[in-house]
This record gives structure tokens, sequence and C-alpha cells, in this order.
């Protein structure tokens, strides 16, 4: 289905303890995703972009150039990969060749890991953290699934905008929920339409990397108490901190140079939750793997490397009964 196919309409954006919209729309263009995390949301929807362009895209999203150009701060970024320029060597351009394969590597195995509880039957999807992913619209969902999209008011309005100006319609039942993810946001899920007596498929990508400690503990604790048996959860965590030399890693150094992303900056840098074990002593079966497993399975994306900026990255799924689908790649080993 098209993003611009007939599907039920979005529902207005709900409020969680955030204030600037109700429902509808108030923010300008750029308001809410030119600076801090926000920035990192386009530079996500840049990769999908150049991404969808390529032959043998892993993911395709073609709303993801709208909100790239919507913005003040991305509105020259590449889209394609013909404006990608070559890495040193011949080695991958370090942004949007090895970091943008990252993303859209990651985007496949997230994509895959819904769906395939969607065919299992779940048909309640939370994404936490949503930023400006279009999953809402360029997934093929059963019929009667709902998509919470989870994030704050400034950036969901942002994203509103660009989707009403283009006409693009979801693929299932959207519900914004306007919130600050390092508070509480169970109620305003809760009034948005959420029934925690059924099984939900929650998606945290590319979020619990930038929460306290503490918040990253509420929230798993709150999803565990919101979750009926047969939910799923999938998450991207990053072990610790890195050494000097991988914060140097080109990956960062181009980040920050050419976008003025500090990835380094934004993550939080307190000792992590062992967010896999807290899980597995709450009852759900948990399985963790590195990208590079994904890789293999695939027969595309980024490799390992020295002093490698992607190395400590995981990617966990987890869930209150047997995990969705099938196989996926064996757990890692560290």
């Amino acid at each position: 289905m098209t993003p611009t196919a007939a599907a039920p309409a979005t529902a207005g954006v709900a409020t969680a303890g955030t204030t600037g919209v109700s429902t509808g729309v108030a923010a300008a263009a750029g308001s809410g995703v030119d600076e801090g995390v926000g920035l990192t949301a386009l530079l996500v929807a840049a990769a999908r972009a150049i991404e969808s362009r390529r032959p043998d895209a892993l993911a395709r999203d073609p709303l993801a150039e709208h909100f790239v150009r919507a913005a003040r701060a991305s509105a020259h970024w590449p889209l394609h990969p013909r404006d990608v320029p070559p890495g040193a060597d011949g080695a991958d351009d370090p942004l949007w060749g090895r970091l943008g394969g990252y993303f859209a590597l990651r985007t496949r195995a997230l994509d895959d890991h819904l769906l395939r509880a969607a065919q299992l039957g779940t048909r309640q999807v939370v994404l936490l953290g949503a930023g400006l992913d279009a999953r809402a619209h360029r997934l093929d969902w059963p019929s009667g699934t709902t998509v919470f999209e989870l994030d704050r008011s400034r950036v969901l309005g942002f994203k509103q905008q660009v989707l009403d100006r283009i006409g693009a319609r979801p693929t299932a039942r959207r519900v914004p929920v306007a919130c600050d993810l390092r508070l509480d946001w169970a109620a305003g899920l809760a009034a948005a339409g959420f029934r925690p007596g059924e099984p939900t498929a929650w998606l945290a990508e590319g979020l619990l990397l930038y929460l306290p400690a503490a918040a990253e503990r509420r929230l798993i604790a709150t999803v565990d108490r919101l979750s009926a048996a047969g939910s799923s959860l999938a998450y991207e965590v990053k072990l610790g901190m890195e050494p000097t030399a991988v914060r140097r890693n080109p990956v960062y150094l181009a980040a920050r140079d050419r976008l003025g992303i500090d990835l380094l900056v934004l993550f939080d840098d307190e000792p992590r939750p062992d967010t896999a074990a807290d899980l597995a002593a709450r009852g759900w079966a948990t399985t963790t793997h590195t990208p590079f497993e994904f890789t293999r399975h695939y027969g595309r994306g980024p490799r390992p490397e020295p002093d490698d900026a992607l190395a400590a990255n995981r990617w966990s799924f987890a869930s209150r009964g047997p995990l969705p689908g099938p196989r996926r790649p064996e757990p890692a080993s560290g």
C-alpha cells in the first residue's frame, strides 16, 4: 500500500504531561527537530531515504525524504545514493555509508519483528520515542491494527504537519501521544485508547541510548506492567562508555563535523542498567544480538572494523511467550 492510499485516518495528538499540542498540529516546520536528539531523527530519516533509492534496499520509506526536506537543519542533506561521497581508500562514507547502512539494517530487523508479531495476532503496537518513524504508513498492517506513537509534542507536531502537507494516509489506525518518556507516560497512553489486557508489540528504537538510567528502568517497569501475555518488546542499547579510540571513530567525527550532531554528548553516560536481565527476572524470554549478526542474516549491512563505533550496540528482543516469528540469528556472546 502506498503512503497516500486510503486507510484509517490519523487520530488527533493526545497529550501526556506536555503542553503545546492537544488535537491537530501547531508546530512550525523545523520546530522540535532542528537540535539535540531531534536532529538524530532527521539523520535516521535521511538514511532511510537514501536506502529507499537503492535497488537492493533492505527497507523502503517513501515518506522519509519529505521529513528531511521540511526541516531547516537537513534541507540540503543527501537523499540518494549517488549523492553520498565516497569514503577514504574505497571504504564506505562513514556517515551516509556506514552509519546510514546501520540504520537501514536496524530498520529492516525491527520491521520484520513487528510484522511477525502482527502475523501472530498482535493488533496493538507502541512505538516508544517514535520520532519520524513512518511504520504506521509504510508497513502492510493487518486490519484492526492500532499504532501508538509516543514522543515529545513538538516532534509529533512537526511530523503531523509534514504528513498533512503531503496527504499521507496510514495503513493502520495511527494514534500519536505527546509525552516525555523520562516521566510518567502510561496515563496518557491509556487515555489515547491503549488496552493493557491485549498483547502489545513494543518498540524502543534509538531511545534508550539517550535516557538516564533511572528513566530506562522506569520505562521497562511500565512496559512490564502494561504487557499482557503474548506481548513483545524490541529495543536497542549500547554497552557502556566506549574507549577513547572508539570515540574518535570516523562515524562519530563525521556526524559531529558535517551535521553538528555530537552523538557522544547526546548518549547518556551513566552506567547502563542490564535491561535484558531485568526483563528475564520479570518472566520475559529475552535474546540479544549484535548488528553484525543481522548483516550476515540479510546479506547486507555494516561489518566489524577496528575501534568500531557500532561494536557496543546490541538489539534485544523480549516476549511474554514465544518470540514472534521464525528463528533469528544466534544470540551474541558478549
